[in-house]
């Protein structure tokens, strides 16, 4: 399976979600989404998630942090305890044996990050 995961900032919208998605290669063989767990009710992902008819994998920090990440934000690694939300998302949410198949990339508007990752299946 395939996992979108993201990070992004408290300001952005549907639009900045779906355009990193976009810039991460689309979502045709995308089967769920992810992120933190404080940033998984955000009303701009869930509306992504409505209009692609996928769900909204929520991860703990402790999930986060004990993924191994290729690229680093000194911003997100203060806030959530990684360098890339997106990346650690994407690789906790993909299950076993995931591994990285898009590092983050930003959205035009430098709101949101997205990253892809595929694995044996969701956990």
């Amino acid at each position: 399976m395939i996992v979108a995961g993201f990070g992004f900032r408290s300001g952005a919208t549907v639009d900045s979600l779906a355009d990193a998605l976009a810039r991460a290669g689309g979502p045709a063989k995308v089967g769920a989404l992810a992120t933190a767990a404080d940033k998984a009710r955000s009303p701009a992902l869930r509306q992504l998630a409505r209009q692609l008819a996928l769900r909204i994998r929520s991860l703990p920090p402790e999930a986060l942090r004990a993924q191994q990440i290729s690229t680093h934000s000194a911003a997100s690694l203060a806030a959530h305890g990684t360098g890339s939300v997106a990346e650690a998302a994407a690789l906790a949410a993909a299950g076993a044996g995931a591994r990285l198949i898009v590092l983050r990339v930003v959205s035009g508007d430098g709101r949101a990050t997205c990253a892809l990752a595929e694995g044996e299946g969701a956990t």
